[in-house]
């Protein structure tokens, strides 16, 4: 029986996850479910999944927990904090790790799965754009098997299913909805809302995932992804747009073969073959009528309106502590931006500022990789201060 810990589990990925799971009684049950805030959530999900352990991230919902779990009469272990998260994950209490909790707030939970050698459906995009060289070189030595699941990179292991099938590889091509402003000039940005930016036309996603897809750093960051993921160089890596989003990456080889996977826009497709891998196993996402659907369209980014995506592959060439303040950067100024301090068009700006200031110096160790994180979110939140202190005046 797989035992498996879904962190992020009151989240979009973490209960698409668990849709999966109870599909299959006879083979994977959830162990252990995490999340970050939302006490009565993780409570509703215990009573649905009655796993052995719940785990909040904030220490001071721990009581509202301990007493929810209690007042519904289960059997479910409280714990609360990063450090019960973590331990977790690489503990007995698990086999498999759905790594969905969003941001960097991810990473220490993610790492310790890969090192204790556990089957790891990898969401928490943090994870390789912030540390990608230490998890790759974490899950090697532990032994640990990486699922992507975002749908582009689970497209390409699907692909790319063993090493004999790597020595023929041109290059890969992610493709891209382009979000809820595909077609607008950088002008037509200007003015736009986070209600507007938060309503994706393929995706039910949180408001900073939302956001990311609309400014194409989502993208960007999958690319950093796909470097670390599959050991390809920045010029091997491309992104189409693709509007009707049934086309989730493209894998061109040597012999001009050219390789992709479709399926409708479902998270649970891809959590499926993490979760059952090598074995195909029932998702509850219907096949794909191309009859129905019709035309598939594909088009260039438009890199002058969508900076993040040139952003991105500009911290990947870099390297070293430059995609972590690319991200750090880009996490502060989309807080900034659904809180109505800075404008749609100030989050690259932002994150370029950032990176022009910071620069990019050797990472080795997790610890310079967060001096790094953290020196970008001071330089950014000054940044936006700064912004709100010149438009109030």
């Amino acid at each position: 029986m797989q035992q498996v810990a879904v962190l992020g589990a009151t989240g979009s990925i973490g209960t698409s996850a668990l849709d999966v799971i109870a599909r299959h009684p006879d083979r994977m049950r959830a162990s252990v479910l995490a999340a970050g805030s939302q006490v009565e959530a993780l409570v509703a999900l215990c009573r649905t999944h009655r796993p052995d352990h719940a785990v909040i991230a904030d220490p001071a919902r721990f009581d509202a927990l301990r007493d929810g779990l209690r007042d519904a009469g289960l059997p479910t272990q409280a714990h609360a904090g990063d450090d019960a998260i973590e331990a977790l994950a690489a503990g007995d209490a698990c086999t498999t790790v759905v790594a969905a909790i969003v941001g960097a707030a991810g990473l220490r939970s993610t790492l310790a799965a890969a090192r204790a050698g556990k089957r790891l459906l990898l969401a928490n995009k943090e994870s390789l754009v912030l540390a990608g060289e230490l998890l790759m070189r974490a899950a090697h030595a532990g032994g640990a098997t990486i699922v992507p699941i975002d749908s582009e990179h689970n497209a390409i292991f699907q692909c790319l299913p063993d090493a004999r099938a790597h020595a023929g590889l041109q290059r890969i091509c992610l493709t891209a909805s382009g979000g809820p402003f595909r077609g607008r000039s950088r002008a037509q940005l200007a003015d736009v809302t986070p209600a507007q930016a938060v309503a994706h036309p393929k995706w039910s996603m949180g408001p900073k995932i939302s956001v990311d897809s609309a400014t194409l750093m989502n993208k960007g960051l999958e690319v950093i992804e796909a470097h670390h993921l599959f050991g390809l160089d920045a010029g091997r890596i491309d992104v189409l747009v693709h509007p009707q989003s049934l086309v989730h990456s493209l894998v061109e080889f040597v012999d001009g073969s050219t390789l992709a996977q479709l399926g409708l826009p479902d998270m649970r497709t891809a959590l499926a073959v993490g979760l059952g891998w090598p074995d195909r196993i029932p998702s509850g996402v219907q096949g794909l009528d191309l009859l129905r659907h019709g035309t598939l369209d594909f088009e260039a980014p438009d890199r002058d309106a969508f900076p993040c995506l040139d952003l991105a592959y500009g911290a990947l060439r870099a390297g070293g502590t430059a995609p972590a303040v690319l991200n750090a950067a880009n996490e502060v100024a989309v807080a900034a931006f659904l809180d109505g301090r800075i404008g749609f068009n100030g989050i690259p700006g932002l994150v370029a500022g950032t990176l022009d200031a910071l620069g990019a110096t050797p990472a080795t160790t997790l610890d310079e990789l967060r001096d790094a994180d953290r020196a970008a979110r001071d330089h950014a939140r000054h940044a936006v201060g700064a912004l709100s202190t010149r438009a109030m005046g």
